[in-house]
């Protein structure tokens, strides 16, 4: 029964979001019609027509039809088509973010009737169900741990002007909902609609120079300034909320166990613009937001507090803090409070005056020096409220910006700093041979770096001396040090906590981040003999050989005295990164899933023997050849016995904006990551040790990834006209022409495939429609074990029933596949030079592509691949035929743009349709790199 209810709903559901989409269309048509005449609109419906006939049918009369059209556009025109695809996916987009907002709506509706899937109220519930007593649910919380970590990596496409008109349009659509409005409400909606269509059909979606790195810093702080500054607070709030529900009578206590960090103005690897003083200004402006933001809070708090000491008596200790800041504090004349009666409003005076004088760096003003100071002075309000009974006050208001204190501090997110580990081995060369230690430090073995840097740690000498000079690279290196020391006292210890060393290949690596740490004092031998660290290098394992070596270095750091005694500034916690973009550029998808587990599973054993915790930080991209996936999965994804000591998970790109633009979009994304981490924490409290079972089947994955990885690599590594194929049928060198990131796309001036970013990479597949990086070699893998065998089907079905890990992997493979288009990709190896090598690589992909398909549909038991989630299935369905005219006109343009010899301003004009083009595919896949 509750089956077909639930089907009702979603047909309903559905019907609602096709509503919004046809109703967005529409006014779409209407702009089209004033900005180019009926004779645009008219061509655009023409090719969609076609698209979507040609979806149906196979006829290639129709195709050829279809190409003729898209060859015989005028300039003009084909510009024109381009931007209304483009921006059609950008309103449909805005209309699937309101449905989601919409559905939850609609959950919380229902009231006991329904509990949503994924919500906090759910795993509460779950949580009662089973029996679980209070002690434990207090102690998982107090355990559980989640750092959202914003990064600036470029594979956002939009502008921010742009993203400020989807966002006015959501708002606009969302009131269209509201019964409550007259017919002249409804038809001023709709022009105001039409105005912010038509304002970004007039808006330029590319962006005229790359970004600054401070242009980055500013977006990311977007984020909080919208949406993250109140949802957050609003989630505990329902977490308190839901224990108090579903465990009457107990006293809780909630721990601010998710937090959001950012690597933007602190990542410096492989970004020459990011400099000390980029990273000391990169936190003036996050301290700057975040005093902002408390004093709009205190300003709506003074609105609201209107007490009077005629009615009410207030405690002793907010009227003998009201006097002693009377006597620090001299407000100017306009800010004093004049009535007598309201003490709240009096304090709250006193305290917007602290906080404007705390960005002060003068000693004298009254300021508040530390967080802590700020939540003392709210505590005194809280506890004089509930003096006189003002709960509601206290627990909606005072409360709320207790929260937001306890997870923004002073410092809005705290700060990774990240750097090549060339770079410090560098720095130390110099550094150590002008001090005649040792000659050439880099031609040490790593256990003659490993003494000598252990040595260096017990030694209170200095090694940098301001009376030598040094190159400017060793200089920038040493001032980065510097400025982290300096940021930590200036706006406190969780500013900047951990330094993350990309391409770590050595214990040596992470001891050299510690001596040059030690050389400003983020790394002290105390007089007593103890250690007092403020700074923790992380290492970067990247590569399938970097995650081969992990365990081994983290054993060899484990073992060195001076590095352990830094752990205990820490709590005895290690933090450690592993990469997924460039594991799976490295060995391909499937063997890069399979090696990260057996990493985790590894280190994790490592660091139970030397009695350390661990909190593994997570690399994901967005895209599904990055390890892109809804927060939820990505938590549950992970083993059990890996969560204890917390988790991190970048969050990049174009996630930022799809997540975290919207209010009630980022309340779901993150309700979702709350109540899969509560699970996992359940799950790992139970302490499910692998089974004979799961082992049998480890052993058989491990064979899977070890074909898999041979086939990947057969073709990336080891086809000498592989790398032709991917620059030639791509729109690889394009996409370095789109300035959505201050980052240069290659590591180092150079062609080779090692130096390739990851993400261009995995863009340029996801573009050309192939997403190969996200499902090639997987089919080749499994069917080294399947093989034609009925039993040995039957296990990997039995597997994908039963094992999470494979399971999550299969339906990724199978998401990758959905949105793969190989008839569309076929068109681009169309554009290779030498024809025999497009058809033989294509040939190679094409096959691997239906292996692939074959064997997982087979393996899930489905009929059509996705059939397991048929509203995404449905939304591929229907957008393709809407994609496709733009990948057609993408390869029209490509082929055009490579025919021109020289940079003229034909050159210059087709560039900018590819670049436009590239946008639409993004819009219309959800996706870039």
């Amino acid at each position: 029964m509750s089956e077909v209810k639930n089907d009702t709903h979603r047909v309903s559901s559905n019907h609602l979001l096709r509503r919004d989409v046809r109703f967005l269309g529409n006014i779409l048509g209407e702009v089209l019609v004033h900005q180019g005449g009926q004779e645009l609109l008219t061509i655009v419906e023409q090719i969609r027509e076609m698209s979507k006939k040609m979806r149906e049918s196979s006829d290639p009369a129709l195709f050829q039809d279809f190409k003729n059209v898209i060859r015989s556009l005028s300039k003009e025109n084909r510009h024109q088509v381009i931007r209304a695809f483009a921006i059609y996916f950008q309103l449909v987009n805005i209309a699937e973010q309101n449905h989601r907002i919409r559905r939850k709506r609609d959950y919380e509706r229902s009231a006991m009737e329904q509990i949503q899937p994924g919500s906090i109220e759910g795993v509460i519930n779950e949580l009662r169900a089973s029996n679980v007593p209070p002690r434990d649910v207090q102690e998982i919380l107090n355990t559980i741990s989640l750092e959202l970590v914003m990064t600036a990596h470029p594979t956002e496409a939009s502008r921010r002007a742009v993203l400020d008109i989807h966002q006015r349009i959501s708002k606009e659509v969302m009131q269209l909902e509201n019964p409550g409005l007259t017919y002249r409400e409804r038809e001023q909606l709709r022009e105001k609609l039409v105005n912010e269509v038509l304002t970004l059909w007039q808006t330029d979606e590319l962006r005229d120079r790359k970004p600054t790195v401070l242009d980055e810093v500013r977006n990311g702080m977007y984020y909080f300034d919208e949406t993250l500054f109140e949802v957050l607070p609003d989630l505990y709030r329902e977490v308190e909320r839901c224990l108090k529900k579903y465990y009457p009578g107990e006293n809780w206590n909630v721990p601010s166990f998710l937090r959001f960090g950012s690597w933007i103005g602190g990542d410096r690897d492989g970004n020459p613009s990011v400099k000390a003083e980029i990273t000391w200004e990169t936190l003036v402006m996050q301290r700057g937001l975040t005093l902002q933001k408390y004093q709009e809070a205190l300003k709506g708090l003074m609105e609201n507090l209107s007490f009077s000491t005629s009615i009410v008596d207030v405690t002793p200790a907010l009227l003998a803090s009201i006097e002693l800041d009377k006597q620090q504090i001299q407000l100017k004349t306009e800010d004093v409070w004049r009535n007598e009666k309201e003490p709240y409003r009096i304090k709250l005076s006193y305290m917007l005056e602290k906080l404007e004088n705390t960005q002060s760096r003068t000693q004298a003003v009254v300021k508040y020096h530390s967080p802590e100071e700020f939540t003392a002075d709210l505590k005194v309000i809280e506890a004089s409220l509930r003096s006189h009974y003002a709960d509601y006050a206290a627990d909606h208001y005072v409360q709320k910006i207790i929260r937001q204190v306890e997870l923004f501090g002073f410092h809005l997110a705290t700060l990774d700093v990240r750097q090549h580990s060339k770079e410090h081995e560098s720095a130390m060369a110099e550094i150590l041979a002008k001090m005649q230690i040792v000659d050439n430090y880099a031609s040490l073995s790593e256990e003659e770096k490993i003494k000598l840097l252990s040595g260096l740690l017990n030694d209170p000498r200095p090694l940098v001396s301001p009376y030598m000079e040094y190159t400017e690279g060793t200089m920038e290196c040493i001032n980065v040090y510097k400025t982290i020391k300096a940021a930590q006292q200036e706006f406190g210890a969780r500013c900047i906590q951990t330094y993350l060393i990309s391409m770590t290949q050595g214990a040596s690596d992470l001891l050299e981040v510690m001596v040059l740490g030690k050389e400003v004092g983020l790394y002290r031998r105390e007089a007593d003999g103890s250690v007092t660290c403020t700074l923790q290098p992380a290492p970067l394992f990247e590569t399938i050989d970097d995650l081969h070596a992990a365990p081994g270095i983290m054993q060899t750091l484990f073992d060195i005295p001076a590095y352990k005694a830094s752990l205990d500034s820490f709590g005895g916690l290690q933090e450690i990164m592993l990469g997924y973009s460039d594991s799976n550029k490295d060995g391909g998808v499937l063997t890069a899933n399979w090696e990260l587990r057996v990493a985790l599973k590894q280190i994790t054993q490592v660091a139970k023997r030397n009695q350390v915790k661990l909190k593994f930080f997570h690399g994901r991209g967005g895209a599904l050849g990055r390890g892109g996936m809804p927060l939820n999965r990505s938590i549950m994804a992970q083993p059990p016995e890996t969560l204890g000591g917390g988790i991190k998970i970048t969050e990049q790109g174009e996630v930022l904006s799809s997540r975290y633009s919207l209010k009630g979009i980022a309340y779901r994304s993150l309700e979702q990551a709350v109540s899969a981490l509560i699970s996992a924490a359940k799950l790992a409290r139970n302490g499910v040790e692998a089974d004979a079972q799961e082992r049998a089947w480890e052993e058989i994955m491990k064979d899977i990834s070890e074909n898999a990885q041979t086939k990947y690599q057969d073709l990336i590594f080891r086809d000498p006209d592989f790398m032709a194929f991917f620059k030639e049928s791509t729109p690889l060198p394009e996409i370095g022409e789109l300035n959505i990131g201050s980052r240069p796309s290659k590591r180092k001036n150079s062609d080779r495939f090692e130096d390739l970013r990851a993400i261009p990479w995995v863009f340029a597949w996801t573009q050309s429609r192939y997403l190969l990086p996200a499902w090639y070699a997987a089919g080749s893998g499994l069917q080294t074990f399947s093989q034609g065998d009925p039993d040995n089907l039957r296990t990997l079905q039995k597997m994908y029933k039963e094992w999470s890990f494979f399971s999550t992997m299969i339906d990724n493979l199978q998401m990758a596949l959905g949105k793969a288009d190989l008839p569309i990709a076929k068109e681009y190896s169309g554009m290779i030079t030498n024809p025999s090598i497009g058809e033989r690589i294509f040939g190679l992909i094409e096959t691997e592509y239906k292996l692939t398909s074959d064997l997982i549909l087979e393996i899930t038991g489905q009929e059509e691949i996705l059939d397991n989630v048929p509203v995404i299935q449905e939304s591929i369905r229907l957008r393709n035929p809407y994609v496709d005219p733009l990948s057609y006109l993408q390869v029209q343009l490509l082929t055009e743009l490579r025919s021109q010899t020289e940079q003229t301003d034909e050159y210059a004009e087709l560039l900018r349709e590819v670049l436009l083009t590239i946008n639409g595919i993004a819009a219309g896949l959800r996706n870039t790199g």
